[in-house]
């Protein structure tokens, strides 16, 4: 006589060689198997997740501010505002600087 595993393996090999009602017969069975060891549900469980609102990070510092009067400002001196030194190589378009122009789009997209 044959074992569970030994006819599920049969049912397999005449899967994999095109048997349509052997595959069937297969995935009835795994479902079965599955629904006997799986523990019977204790309770329903809803997951929902959503972003954190955005923390208030207040008003932007001028470009002189942040550049100390440079045409451009760097990472280091971006680290005054932690935003900006948080997002320095989009605002920098993965550069090493960021230009007034770059500094006042970034602060544009902030609002």
């Amino acid at each position: 006589s044959e074992t569970p595993d030994q006819r599920r393996a049969a049912w397999m090999a005449a899967a994999q060689a095109g048997d349509r009602r052997a595959y069937e017969k297969l995935l009835a069975d795994s479902v079965a198997l599955i629904r006997a060891a799986a523990p019977a549900p204790q309770a329903q469980v809803t997951v929902q997740s959503v972003q954190p609102p955005a923390p208030s990070i207040g008003q932007a510092p001028s470009f002189e501010q942040l550049s100390g009067g440079s045409k451009w400002i760097t990472a280091d001196q971006a680290s005054a505002y932690p935003p900006l030194a948080n997002d320095f190589l989009n605002a920098s378009h993965n550069g090493s600087r960021v230009s007034k122009a770059q500094y006042d789009a970034w602060v544009k997209q902030l609002q």
